[in-house]
């Protein structure tokens, strides 16, 4: 079992910035994806930016140039910045854990609440 603790969530004004952090229990050279997801209410959950093992990124078209996701593989953390804040990324964060050739290793962070305030 692997736990997966998020934290930096809160208020901000739009315009601002926070970042989260994603500690794993798991040494990250042994996941090969690393994601952060988000839902806001009465939303279904999407990613937000990915990282491989790798050190590889992709993000949604919507955060582009404005998020950055990184690893910090000796704290086994990965971390998402986010810079110019919109009201719209308003939205419960969730940190996940994939290896590919591991069956069932998909692994979910209990989430951290992100609100944006106009």
């Amino acid at each position: 079992q692997v736990q997966l603790v998020e934290s930096g969530g809160g208020l901000v004004q739009a315009g601002g910035s926070l970042r989260l952090s994603c500690a794993a229990s798991e040494n990250l050279f042994r996941i090969d994806n690393m994601g952060w997801y988000r839902q806001a209410p009465g939303e279904e959950r999407e990613l937000v930016a990915r990282i491989t093992s790798g050190g590889s990124t992709n993000y949604a078209d919507s955060v582009k140039g404005r998020f950055t996701i990184s690893r910090d593989n000796a704290k086994n953390t990965v971390y998402l910045q986010m810079n110019s804040l919109k009201v719209e990324d308003t939205a419960v964060y969730y940190c996940h854990a994939v290896r590919i050739l591991v069956p069932g290793y998909n692994y979910w962070g209990q989430g951290t609440q992100v609100t944006v305030s106009s």
